[in-house]
């Protein structure tokens, strides 16, 4: 007989977009819930996000009269990641209509369309993307747990389009997602409570074992434990292992918290893992404390390799950016890449990073370089002067004449999405010319692995056999994801992990 401290249907490890999602889903149908943060804030590496969360043919969508379906968008996902993982595509798409009707009945949640063009022209693709969005959040509406949720990387970024003072994005999703739960009555939010290993008898889940400050708790789970905390980003020695390509240090998890403790706790009960080698890859802009920030929408500059020379359009999206990167270091050439831009823009970066550090503080530690000539610039990289005159002067060449003769950058809408009018014939090509000029350092950054447990359709973990782990589900970044080696749109992340952890709500219920 096991000595629990407590007890309950559902334990949910994990605060993310869709830990909670999952808590959601069993409190509301009745079902006696805890939630366990490692940390002391909620909401993971789903706090630090925008927030488009790829749910397609929802109500939110017709709403906004989109002309979206389940069909299209399975269409869509079938026409890049084939059919090796037809059955979770399926449940995927098929259930999204389902979680959201779900969420907007609370009425704490409420979603709205925004545009963002999915990431790969094919079969199903909508130009003006697909994903959906929390709406912005007074902090007052939720008392105090808007305290408990992690901050903005960016504090300034709320002002951008959003009312001052406002909780956006990722923060909206998690604090508007934890006073549903908080609503329900049938939950517990913990934090600080780290899962340590998980409790089997009879080759079934009952419980789970945590440290909370200087106590162990033995929580029992009479229903299922759904792991949803995670993948093995924040941890050094697990990428190694696993051949994870970047560095722990320049992931965008928060740091210390995904260090795949719900994966190994998981592989240690039976189940297997896939994918362990993957991330949801992007551009990082390397930080003077050896940090990376994530680097998106670039609108100007251009980006160059350790020889002086373009090798990508650098209006790719971010996680098809990334897997460029890769391709092209076989050689050790492109990580750290360096991107080369003007002073058209007061100094600042033609792009988007996450955090925002001031162009000063990247100069004084070397992370980047200024100089009034594009040949002293180059000498100040370490680049060769001769190719990185030679990239710039053909790239200015394409911005006079609007085409990217060389990677075609500005021929797709989402490499037009972020870029204003400018007078330019392509608004995505302009020119470098203003000194004094700039190059920031650019490695392999990553939004957290996307290697995991193998899970079904219904998130339940998989042994090697393809028996399920009675009692055991896992979602998120702590689940092989079902997108392969492919980022299909904004919010796949998000939109997948929700899907599961309502799924696996659903079934434990």
């Amino acid at each position: 007989m096991q000595d629990w401290t407590d007890e309950y249907d559902v334990v949910v490890v994990g605060s993310g977009g869709g830990a909670l999602t999952g808590a959601y889903t069993a409190a509301a149908r009745g079902l006696r819930t805890v939630v366990l943060e490692k940390t002391d804030l909620f909401g993971g590496t789903s706090s630090y996000s925008g927030a488009a969360i790829w749910l397609p043919g929802t109500q939110v969508q017709e709403r906004a009269g989109l002309e979206d379906s389940t069909e299209n968008a399975r269409t869509f996902l079938r026409t890049l990641l084939g059919v090796a993982e037809a059955e979770r595509q399926d449940a995927y798409v098929d259930t999204a209509p389902a979680v959201v009707e779900l969420l907007e009945r609370d009425p704490n949640i409420e979603f709205e369309f925004r545009a963002f063009p999915d990431y790969y022209r094919a079969e199903g693709r909508l130009d003006t993307g697909r994903s959906i969005n929390p709406l912005d959040l007074d902090p007052a509406d939720i008392g105090e747990l808007a305290a408990k949720v992690r901050p903005e990387l960016n504090p300034d970024r709320a002002g951008k389009g959003h009312a001052p003072g406002k909780m956006i994005g990722g923060r909206a999703l998690i604090g508007r997602l934890l006073a549903a739960i908080d609503g329900t009555g049938n939950a517990d939010l913990r934090t600080g409570t780290a899962l340590t290993e998980l409790v089997v008898e009879d080759g079934r889940v009952v419980g789970v074992v945590a440290r909370s400050g200087d106590a162990e708790v033995r929580i029992k789970a009479t229903r299922g434990v759904l792991m949803a905390a995670g993948g093995i980003e924040g941890n050094a020695q697990a990428r190694a292992e696993h051949g994870t390509p970047g560095k722990a240090e320049w992931s965008m998890g928060p740091i210390g918290a995904n260090t795949g403790d719900a994966i190994a706790a998981g592989a240690a009960a039976g189940g297997a893992t896939s994918l362990m080698d993957q991330a949801w890859f992007c551009p990082g802009v390397e930080q003077p404390d050896g940090t990376a920030a994530f680097l998106v929408g670039i609108r100007g500059g251009i980006v160059v390799d350790a020889n002086g020379n373009r090798y990508l359009n650098e209006s790719l999206p971010y996680d098809r950016f990334g897997r460029a990167m890769l391709a092209h270091n076989d050689a050790g050439h492109a990580i750290p890449s360096w991107m080369i831009f003007d002073s058209r823009e007061g100094g600042g970066l033609p792009g988007i990073s996450i955090p925002n550090t001031p162009p000063a503080q990247h100069l004084e530690a070397g992370t980047w370089v200024q100089a009034d000539t594009l040949e002293e610039l180059a000498a100040k990289a370490g680049l060769p002067a001769d190719a990185v005159r030679a990239s710039v002067e053909e790239f200015n060449e394409y911005a006079k004449r609007g085409v990217d003769e060389s990677f075609h950058r500005g021929e797709d809408p989402y490499d037009l999405f972020f870029c204003g009018p400018n007078g330019n014939p392509n608004r995505a090509l302009t020119a470098v010319e203003t000194g004094p000029f700039y190059a920031a350092r650019i490695v392999l950054s990553d939004l957290g692995c996307k290697g995991g447990l193998v899970t079904d359709v219904d998130g339940r973990v998989l042994r090697a056999d393809g028996t399920a782990v009675a009692g055991l589900y896992a979602a998120g970044n702590t689940a092989a994801s079902v997108a392969g080696k492919v980022y299909p749109g904004p919010g796949v992340p998000l939109g997948t992990a929700m899907v599961f952890g309502y799924r696996a709500a659903n079934h434990m219920a």
